[in-house]
């Protein structure tokens, strides 16, 4: 769902960004070039990137990253044309890559945090602290099918009615001040950035989380993708590439004052206050309970797109491990 969010915010915040986001390159030489393409403006979801670019653990494993930011229709396309060899995703957002006649060679190779963290926050008070109270209420929308089966499902869930919800076109940048100016009364929203973002300025939401509703909604989200061509061609530098990855987030797991620096370093633009608040929430996230950063789960995996085919918001049935594999983690 991020990249609705995206159209809006890159024209607004990120136009001439990009030097500024990426740290400096060094002389490639002999090292793999390649090219990871962001989901989003920098966040605290990026920062095992940005933590394994600036510990020089990329340039330990033979590559040479540069990272960019999104183009407005989002990283799957950049990595399936291979402009990009590797970006960041969701599972929801990738679905429409994976099936019809405009399906391109892209899949899940990591997940950067292992529970969907996305959920519908609301002024504090006002009865939206569960799916049924949004009746009446107005939600910003981004007028999707799945978005809003999703919050069907999780209204009717709890006894709601969701033809009963004022659905209003999202035009939201700031959640925060979306809500404290009552334009809106609820937006969709991924806790570890906004969720947290209104506790630092102090403004009392309440929040449901769509997994707590529903397990089939603790998607893969964000998730890392690949080119499936590339990977297939490169395997070697597939595997150092996610080693190197995977040091960085668990760099960051370690320590993360010094991974806020880094990242805050690599995008000056960033309130530092939220993301040290940010990354002391994703910290726990990243791992959760599994041993293995990265790992996705095929059961969880398939069982999202297994609802998204029965309740007939695919183009064809999404078939059993498509779009992911867990083969190029070590």
């Amino acid at each position: 769902m991020k990249k609705n969010i995206l159209a809006v915010l890159l024209s607004a915040a990120l136009a001439g960004s990009m030097a500024g986001c990426a740290t400096k390159e060094k002389p490639s030489g002999d090292l793999q070039k390649i090219t990871f393409v962001l989901d989003w403006v920098p966040n605290t979801n990026h920062t095992g990137i940005y933590v394994a670019k600036e510990k020089g653990y990329f340039e330990a494993a033979g590559l040479d990253v540069e990272i960019v930011q999104p183009p407005e229709d989002g990283a799957e396309m950049l990595v399936g044309a291979e402009k990009a060899q590797f970006g960041i995703s969701a599972q929801d957002g990738l679905m429409p890559a994976l099936i019809g006649d405009n399906a391109i060679p892209v899949e899940a190779v990591a997940a950067v945090v292992q529970h969907n963290t996305s959920g519908i926050i609301s002024r504090k008070g006002e009865g939206m602290e569960r799916p049924k109270g949004l009746e009446g209420k107005k939600y910003a929308t981004w007028d999707k099918d799945l978005e809003k089966a999703m919050i069907k499902n999780v209204m009717e869930e709890d006894g709601g009615d969701f033809s009963k919800v004022e659905l209003i076109p999202s035009t939201v940048t700031d959640e925060v001040s979306a809500l404290q100016s009552k334009s809106v009364d609820a937006i969709w929203i991924f806790y570890g950035w906004t969720g947290i973002a209104s506790k630092v300025a102090d403004f009392g939401t309440d929040y449901f989380a769509f997994k707590d509703i529903n397990s089939t909604f603790d998607f893969y989200t964000p998730v890392i993708i690949g080119n499936t061509n590339w990977m297939e061609k490169k395997p070697d530098a597939t595997k150092a590439f996610l080693s190197a990855v995977k040091k960085g987030y668990e760099y960051t797991i370690d320590h993360p004052e010094e991974a806020v620096d880094i990242l805050c370093k690599a995008a000056p633009e960033l309130d530092k206050e939220l993301v040290a608040a940010s990354q002391k929430y994703l910290n726990e996230q990243y791992k959760a309970e599994v041993e293995q950063w990265g790992y996705i789960d095929p059961d969880r995996w398939n069982g999202f797109y297994n609802w998204v085919s029965e309740n007939g918001l695919s183009e064809t049935k999404i078939s059993e491990n498509t779009g992911f594999t867990d083969d190029y983690l070590e």
